[in-house]
């Protein structure tokens, strides 16, 4: 099950990353238009943030430092969250830039809040699952043995430690 919510939340990353790598005036055009940060802080997280979600993206499809990659996931998605609910209560209408474009919106186009901030928040929860949870055998984490000891195996038979099951 972690195995596939790292896949879920890794390709969102990495196809929302590429989305905007190929056109960065767009992605600091998008973050601008949240009307939440000075110019400077806006160009710079425009610039950066494609590239931070396709290095979360492929740290999650490979299971490499994949509690950390939850953690930045998880706190990525909700500044999201907060973002578009900001701009909902301020009553902009804009793009969210979450898959390239962004800005405001061209005449008889409606903002879909209430969509992106479900869609945002259940990608926290994803993210959160995947660092409570071990990263799963797939995982170079597993691999290269940086989940902690593993719990012995037991046998099916032995259900209670010791003692032999009623034949």
């Amino acid at each position: 099950m972690t195995t596939a919510a790292r896949l879920v939340l890794a390709a969102v990353l990495i196809v929302a990353g590429a989305l905007k790598i190929g056109a960065p005036a767009l992605s600091v055009q998008a973050v601008q238009a949240y009307q939440l940060l000075p110019d400077s802080l806006a160009t710079a997280i425009g610039y950066g943030l494609p590239i931070v979600e396709i290095v979360i993206g492929v740290l999650l499809v490979v299971g490499l430092l994949t509690r950390v990659a939850a953690v930045v996931s998880g706190l990525l998605m909700l500044a999201f969250v907060i973002g578009i609910a900001s701009a909902w209560a301020r009553g902009l209408r804009i793009d969210c830039g979450c898959f390239g474009g962004g800005g405001e919106l061209g005449a008889g186009e409606s903002p879909n809040y209430l969509w992106e901030i479900l869609r945002d928040f259940g990608l926290v929860v994803v993210a959160a699952w995947i660092f409570i949870r071990p990263p799963g055998r797939l995982a170079m984490d597993s691999a290269l043995g940086l989940t902690g000891p593993r719990e012995p195996h037991q046998p099916e038979g032995d259900i209670f430690q010791g003692e032999e099951p009623d034949a």
